[in-house]
């Protein structure tokens, strides 16, 4: 019966130890939020009428590669340092 209750314990001990701390602060929500407003903007400026025009051909597809691949990102791994 002591042997069970140890090995128990021994388990709940290691699920405490392996839970992290997975905080989504306001910093994270700006971050999440002006990722995905670059991207509507981005398809706005996508659908303007000139088709071969500067903000449909290049602008668009540039701000798009910098919100879902740099700001998206970021807000999602951004995090505060965790103090000794």
């Amino acid at each position: 019966m002591a042997k069970l209750k140890k090995s128990t314990q021994a388990t709940a001990s290691s699920k405490k130890k392996r839970v992290q701390d997975f905080t989504f602060d306001k910093k994270n929500l700006y971050l999440l939020s002006a990722g995905i407003i670059g991207i509507v903007v981005a398809f706005i400026l996508m659908a303007q009428p000139p088709v071969d025009g500067f903000l449909s051909r290049t602008l668009a597809p540039v701000i798009l590669v910098i919100s879902y691949l740099i700001i998206i990102p970021m807000a999602i791994m951004y995090g505060k340092k965790k103090e000794n």
